[in-house]
C-alpha cells in the first residue's frame, strides 16, 4: 500500500475546501463537449481518485450534468470542482481547484471525440505575466492589493 499524500484544495471564495489523499490519484485532460461546457475551458483537467479519499470541509452543491453523472461546485462563486458518475466508487476532482497541483501530470487525453489539437501544443506562443500586464496591474493597485498567483 502506498503513503498518504494530502493535498488540499477548494473554490476561489473558500466556502468550499477539501483534503484528498491523491495517493491512488491520475490526472487526466477530458476534452468531451459537456466538459468543455460545464468548465468553460478547451477541456477539463481532472484528478481522479477514490470517493472515499475526499474529505469536504464544507459540502459542496450538486448538480445533475446527465442522467448518469454529477458535478460539484460552489453556488457562491461559481467554481466547478469536479465530476461523478452516480455509481462508481471513484470521482474526479478539478485540477486548478487544488492549492498545489503541480506535481499531477496529465496520463491520458478522454472524450478525444472533442479535441481542439490547436489548443494542446501552445508551447510557441509568447508567455505574460499577469503582474507585468499594466491593465491587469493597475485595476489591482486601484483595488489596494497585489496581483495575485
Amino acid at each position: 500500500m502506498s503513503d498518504a499524500i494530502t493535498k488540499s484544495g477548494g473554490c476561489q471564495c473558500g466556502r468550499i475546501r477539501y483534503t484528498a489523499d491523491t495517493s491512488e490519484a491520475d490526472a487526466y485532460h477530458c476534452h468531451c463537449k459537456m466538459c468543455q461546457k460545464a468548465t468553460g475551458g478547451f477541456a477539463a483537467t481532472f484528478v481522479f481518485l477514490p470517493v472515499a479519499a475526499v474529505q469536504w470541509e464544507h459540502e459542496p452543491d450538486w448538480y445533475a450534468s446527465s442522467p448518469i453523472a454529477k458535478r460539484p461546485f460552489c453556488s457562491n462563486c461559481g467554481s466547478p470542482l469536479g465530476f461523478r458518475f452516480e455509481d462508481h466508487d471513484k470521482m474526479d476532482l478539478t485540477f486548478g481547484s487544488f492549492d498545489d497541483p503541480s506535481d499531477f501530470r496529465p496520463v491520458i487525453h478522454a472524450g478525444a471525440e472533442s479535441m481542439h489539437e490547436a489548443w494542446l501544443d501552445t508551447s510557441h506562443l509568447p508567455r505574460q505575466r499577469s503582474d507585468e500586464t499594466a491593465s491587469i496591474a493597475n485595476r489591482w493597485k486601484a483595488a489596494g492589493m497585489e496581483v495575485p498567483e
